[in-house]
């Protein structure tokens, strides 16, 4: 059974000019102990799928359509009440900017500790010993000190991993890393990815690494899924995605990473074009307007996500 697993998930969020709608019928699964990666532009509806899963909308936003199942249980279908006792549990989220996520006037081992005092009834003497071995599992250095430093005194990489640990603390089964290396150094940044990576193979967890860095995802993800305007282009095993790119939009992504081996001022390959506004979405494929391959078709009809060999792919030219 898949850890997660996501059908015709459409979600919109209201507006004063009316009812934008960020996912559109996305389907996904992730299975025990894998990466699966969700590649594209910003606005695409990589984070809005995340908060979905997470039921973390707003008052603004719904779920119009679809299912979301974890384990086999829907999340669409639970009170608030129970979805409070899956989030920081059965799912963790670890957030774009760590400075921002932590509480600036609490201790970073008070903040570890937390999910265990609410989620698994331990004491806060425990919870602290607790969270004391999971600063050390995720390799922050001299963690007896660091249980009693605000996150102000972290360093960036720190503070990352001190999120992973509070990730970490209840064993989820489902992981969900919203651009986790942003503003880190590329050393740091292959850390805490390493860390990532070992630490869902050793648990069996499920992970989601939401990412615009292709060259992270080649490295660590097991799948990869692409998005655009709200919908999956594309999805398929790493290996293959970067082997052969099928649809347009993943071609262009693909060619839009700079080369060590190509000639020295040669200018960089974009995709011309701008994201379309989901407020007045194109009626036909939402790359249509930017495809340098389409047909009249496109324009006219979104085009359903079909099965290819071992790959998902929503193009008229899929073939």
């Amino acid at each position: 059974m898949s850890v997660l697993d996501i059908n015709g998930l459409t979600v919109s969020f209201r507006t004063e000019t009316g009812r934008v709608y960020a996912v559109n019928d996305t389907s996904l699964h992730v299975d025990p102990g894998e990466t699966l990666a969700v590649v594209g532009e910003s606005g695409s509806g990589k984070s809005v799928t995340a908060l979905a899963i997470l039921r973390l909308l707003g008052e603004a936003g719904r779920i119009d359509q679809g299912s979301i199942h974890l384990e086999g249980e829907d999340l669409t279908a639970l009170s608030e009440l129970e979805m409070t006792r899956i989030r920081g549990n059965r799912i963790s989220m670890i957030f774009q900017e760590p400075m921002t996520s932590l509480n600036p006037v609490i201790q970073v081992g008070r903040q570890v500790a937390e999910p265990l005092v609410l989620h698994q009834g331990l004491t806060w003497a425990q919870g602290l010993e607790r969270a004391h071995d999971l600063l050390a599992k995720v390799a922050i250095p001299d963690p007896g000190a660091r249980i009693r430093e605000n996150p102000h005194q972290l360093s960036g990489g720190m503070r990352q991993r001190a999120m992973i640990a509070m990730a970490l603390a209840c064993s989820p089964r489902l992981i969900i890393a919203d651009e986790p290396t942003t503003a880190l150094d590329v050393t740091v940044q292959a850390q805490i990815l390493a860390l990532l990576k070992d630490l869902t193979v050793e648990t069996g967890a499920a992970l989601i690494l939401i990412t615009h860095d292709l060259g992270v995802v080649a490295r660590y993800a097991d799948r990869v899924t692409v998005m655009y305007g709200g919908r999956i282009m594309e999805t398929a095993k790493a290996t293959n995605l970067y082997r052969d790119p099928r649809h347009p939009y993943t071609r262009g992504l693909m060619n839009s990473i700079p080369s060590l081996d190509g000639p020295v001022g040669a200018a960089l390959s974009t995709i011309e074009g701008q994201p379309p506004d989901l407020a007045h979405p194109p009626p036909g494929c939402p790359f249509a307007p930017r495809c340098s391959q389409r047909q009249e078709q496109c324009e006219k009809q979104v085009p359903p996500l079909r099965r290819d060999g071992e790959r998902d792919i929503a193009c008229v030219r899929h073939d």
